[in-house]
């Protein structure tokens, strides 16, 4: 997971992006491990303290956030809840229209491999700073 979650960084070529869409994630799936971590790592990248206050309700402040980024975290959401068991083709097709095919690709692996590590780490109660083994 480790290795997927470095290569899909650095295949979206976005490192303020990459922690915002693993910010949304966590904060969907209540882990609290990982939000502690992609906070952390999103300031050390330079991304504004009101842009991560924000990101919650990244819909209804929406001159914060770029389209590119917009289209990104509908993905998140859209992958990370598959209520209907599929990603809406109107959130695909938005986030294909700012992603080339392999940004794409690295970032739906993106928001897969976060969803993998909230589930494992929620399930295995780890706190935040907690040790991950």
């Amino acid at each position: 997971m480790s290795a997927l979650s470095a290569a899909a960084k650095k295949g979206l070529g976005d490192p303020e992006l990459a922690e915002l869409v693993m910010i949304r994630a966590s904060q969907i799936n209540h882990c609290a491990f990982c939000l502690d971590m992609h906070l952390g790592l999103a300031r050390e990248h330079g991304v504004d303290q009101r842009r991560l206050d924000l990101l919650d309700a990244w819909e209804e402040a929406e001159d914060l956030y770029s389209e590119r980024e917009r289209a990104a975290l509908a993905l998140t959401e859209a992958v990370t809840v598959l209520t209907d068991g599929f990603v809406p083709e109107g959130v695909y097709e938005r986030a294909a229209k700012h992603f080339d095919e392999d940004r794409l690709a690295h970032l739906i692996g993106l928001i897969t491999v976060i969803n993998g590590w909230n589930r494992l780490m929620v399930s295995r109660r780890i706190p935040p700073g907690g040790p991950t083994w």
